[in-house]
């Protein structure tokens, strides 16, 4: 009696279990449909505009594909990567475009540093420094090229004419010569890309809870041990953020260098993206820079898993 009762308690009970679950299952896969119909527009443009032209660029590096319409395609497997393996030219504008990106990323990082510093203290008028430190973040890369390339003009420009005036000599031509060239377009990236790092920083310093440099402060830190102990650990993962952007973006860069030398003189400041530009649409050798482009994609991949890595660690850390 007691186990037939059982079975009779426990017989509709299956059926509502099992009912339940499919239809949690149904509306489950509903919402999961209806979020990708609300991704899809966002979806669809980066899958045509970028996804679709990275794989194409990635299988022509496997080809031996050159301008001309009567020109035929053939497969060349690992032959475009072989000749790069060889190409001195190439290895050297990596070696300029390591010593490009170090070289912007690292004074722009100190620099912005000490500009977010100054514009998160309580100073008269700080909305308006904000406003104007920001402006060459604003400047398109081509204009601030040409502004520039003002400056540095041997002739008219203001940096030879302030040289001669303070009677230091007859100036000098900064972006044609051998020894100056990569020097002064560092200094232009410094300059163009620092307003964004500064903005990201002073987003973290406005994050960081005023209480602990009173309490910091109370207990007799000085500034520096305020920094080192209070400032410094609230706007880390920002600072490792922006910094692995910002070399991210310093190694790609194109138009800024383009406009100010065009990769010379005797390609001083020919950076990979310059390089690899020249071999597709100035030498139509469209195969082997996509090889080129895809050893770049390679190592900025490479540099984005260090990166993750660490953040992964220092999250888990926490």
């Amino acid at each position: 009696m007691t186990t037939a009762t059982a079975t009779k308690r426990s017989g509709p009970q299956g059926p509502r279990a099992g009912g339940s679950t499919a239809g949690d299952g149904k509306g489950r896969i509903r919402r999961d449909g209806g979020a990708w119909f609300l991704v899809l527009p966002a979806l669809i443009p980066i899958l045509i505009l970028s996804v679709g032209p990275l794989l194409y660029g990635i299988a022509l590096a496997f080809t031996d594909a050159q301008s001309g319409r009567t020109r035929s395609t053939q497969w060349t497997g690992l032959l475009n990567f072989q000749d790069l393996l060889h190409d001195g030219l190439f290895w050297d504008s990596f070696r300029i475009g390591l010593v490009w990106a170090f070289g912007v990323t690292v004074p722009q990082f100190v620099l912005a540093l000490g500009l977010a510093l100054l514009l998160n203290a309580n100073l008269r008028m700080r909305w308006l420094a904000r406003a104007l430190a920001i402006i060459p973040w604003a400047m398109p890369e081509v204009v601030v090229g040409i502004m520039w390339r003002l400056v540095y003009n041997p002739d008219a420009g203001i940096l030879n004419e302030t040289v001669r005036d303070l009677g230091l000599g007859d100036g000098r031509d900064w972006l044609t010569g051998l020894a100056t060239a990569l020097p002064a377009v560092i200094v232009v990236g410094i300059w163009a890309g620092m307003p964004q790092t500064a903005v990201a920083l002073l987003a973290g310093l406005q994050n960081t809870p005023h209480e602990l440099h009173e309490a910091a402060a109370l207990d007799g830190a000085g500034a520096w041990r305020r920094f080192r102990t209070v400032t410094w650990p609230a706007i880390r993962p920002v600072a490792l953020a922006i910094s692995a952007l910002n070399f991210i973006w310093n190694f790609n860069s194109f138009a800024l260098v383009y406009v100010l030398t065009s990769g010379g003189p005797g390609g001083r400041t020919r950076l990979p993206m310059l390089f690899a530009y020249e071999e597709a649409f100035r030498y139509g050798q469209f195969g082997y820079a996509a090889a080129m482009g895809c050893v770049m994609v390679a190592v900025i991949s490479v540099l984005l898993a260090f990166y993750l890595v660490g953040r992964l660690r220092g999250g888990e850390d926490a």
